[in-house]
C-alpha cells in the first residue's frame, strides 16, 4: 500500500504536534484501550504502564513514524526492535485493528478541534501502512522461531532445573523445556519472555530477561534482579525470587532482540555495563570465550558495591581464557574503599579513554542514566555512532537528541 502525496503532506505537518503532546495522547490511548479490552493486561507490562516508559516509548515511535512517514526505512532498526519485543509477547495481527481504533480517538480527544477529520483520514491511512509494517516483519519472526531446530510459536512450559544466587540481589534460574526438547539456537545478547500467573493477580504477568550464558547449552539461564525497592515493577521478580523453585515451571517464549554479538566482526569489542546490565553481557563473553576469539576484548563493569556485584569471579575467569582480554570493574560506594577494584563512583570519560581505541565495537547495557552518560563519553572520545550499541531494559526511550531508540 503506497501513502497518496496529501496523506504524506498532513501526517508530516502533525509532526511538532505530536512532539508537543504525544505522551498525553499515548496515555489517553493505553487508558481507553484497556478500558475497552482489558484481555490485553495479560500482554502489556503493567509496571512499564504505570511509570509511564510505555507510553513516553510509544510517543517516540508515533512522532518517528510522522517525521519519517514519507521515509518509513528510515525507522526500521526500531520498527524491528519493537518488533522482536512484540513477538515475544504474543503480540498478533489481530491485535493491530484495536490499536489503531484507539489510537485514532486519543488524538482526536487530545488534540480536539485541531483533529479535523481530514487529519484522522490520513492519520488512519498512515497507520494502516505502520501496522501492515509490524505484522510482516512479525510474522517472519513467529516463523524463524517456530521453524528453527528445537523451535516454538508463542509460549511453552520450561522446568527450573536449578537457581542459584549470585549477588544479594540477583539470582539465576536455568531453564529446560519441560517436554525434553532440545534448546534453539540464540545470539548472546538475546532475551526471553516469560509469562508467570501470580496468585491473587487478576492478569498473566511478562517480563523479558536477558540470557546470561552462551548458546549450546542444554539449558537457558536468565539471572534476574530482585526489584524490591521498585514497586510495581518488582511484581514478577520478587515472585521469582521467594516463590519458585527448583521442579516448578514457568512459561517462556523463544528467544529475542537485537542488541546480540556480531560474531564476525573482528574489530576490538568492549563490554561495557551497570548493574543487572551484566547479564547479556555475560552470554556474549561466554561466547567469546568458547569461539577462542583473537579480537580483543575489555569488559568494563560498574555496581552500587561488592555485595550486589553478580559473577565478579565467574567474569574474571572468563577474561582470563581470553587470549587478549582486560577485565575492569569498580563501585558507586565499596563497603572497602581500600578493596580490589579499579575505580570509585562512576565511570569517567578520563577512565574510557585509554581503554576503549577509537576503533571499537562498544556494547553497552544498564540503567537509563548509565547508559546516557556511557554513550555521550564514549562519543566524546571518538568511538564512531555505529559502533555503540546499547540495550534498554524495558520500553526503549531517548538517550540524546541525536541518537533516539524509539
Amino acid at each position: 500500500m503506497t501513502l497518496s502525496q496529501k496523506t504524506i503532506e498532513i501526517v508530516k505537518s502533525t509532526a511538532p504536534v505530536l512532539e508537543t503532546h504525544g505522551v498525553n495522547i499515548t496515555s489517553v490511548f493505553y487508558k481507553n484501550m484497556f478500558t475497552n479490552h482489558p484481555e490485553l493486561l495479560n500482554i502489556f507490562n503493567h509496571a512499564n504502564q504505570s511509570q509511564g516508559r510505555q507510553q513516553t516509548a510509544l510517543a517516540n515511535m508515533v512522532y518517528a513514524a510522522a517525521k519519517n512517514i514519507d521515509q518509513l526505512e528510515a525507522i526500521l532498526p526500531a520498527v524491528q526492535q519493537v518488533a522482536f519485543k512484540h513477538r515475544g509477547l504474543g503480540v498478533k495481527p489481530e491485535h493491530y485493528p484495536i490499536v489503531g481504533e484507539h489510537l485514532l480517538q486519543a488524538i482526536k480527544e487530545v488534540l480536539g478541534d485541531a483533529a479535523t477529520d481530514e487529519v484522522i483520514e490520513a492519520w488512519a491511512e498512515a497507520y494502516g501502512v505502520i501496522a501492515q509494517a509490524f505484522i510482516g516483519i512479525e510474522e517472519e519472526m513467529y516463523d524463524e522461531a517456530e521453524k528453527q531446530a528445537g523451535g516454538w510459536k508463542d509460549f511453552k512450559p520450561f522446568k527450573v532445573i536449578d537457581k542459584i544466587p549470585e549477588s544479594e540481589v540477583i539470582t539465576s534460574f536455568y531453564l529446560q523445556p519441560a517436554d525434553g526438547m532440545s534448546i534453539p539456537n540464540y545470539a548472546p545478547g538475546q532475551y526471553i519472555t516469560i509469562r508467570v500467573q501470580i496468585p491473587g493477580e487478576k492478569y498473566t504477568l511478562n517480563r523479558q530477561y536477558s540470557l546470561s550464558v552462551a548458546p549450546g547449552r542444554e539449558y537457558f539461564r536468565i539471572s534476574v534482579k530482585k526489584e524490591k525497592d521498585f514497586e510495581p515493577n518488582g511484581k514478577v521478580s520478587n515472585y521469582l525470587h521467594d516463590h519458585v523453585s527448583v521442579g516448578d515451571q514457568i512459561e517462556v517464549s523463544a528467544p529475542a532482540g537485537d542488541f546480540h554479538l556480531v560474531e564476525e566482526e573482528m574489530a576490538p569489542i568492549a563490554l561495557i555495563s551497570g548493574g543487572v546490565g551484566l547479564t547479556p553481557m555475560m552470554s556474549m563473553l561466554d561466547t567469546l570465550v568458547q569461539s577462542d576469539t583473537d579480537r580483543a576484548v575489555t569488559f568494563i563493569h560498574s555496581a552500587r558495591n561488592e555485595e550486589v556485584h553478580a559473577f565478579a569471579k565467574d567474569a574474571e575467569n572468563l577474561v582470563k581464557q581470553l587470549k587478549k582480554g582486560t577485565y575492569y570493574y569498580g563501585y558507586e560506594k565499596p563497603t572497602n574503599p581500600d578493596g580490589d577494584h579499579h575505580f570509585i563512583g562512576y565511570i569517567t570519560e578520563e577512565f574510557l579513554k585509554d581503554k576503549i581505541a577509537n576503533n571499537t565495537v562498544c556494547y553497552v547495557c544498564g540503567p537509563v542514566p548509565f547508559l546516557k552518560n556511557i554513550v555521550q563519553m564514549l562519543a566524546n572520545i571518538g568511538v564512531s555512532k555505529e559502533n555503540i550499541r546499547y540495550e534498554f531494559f524495558g520500553p526503549a526511550m531517548e538517550i540524546t537528541k541525536e541518537t533516539a531508540a524509539v
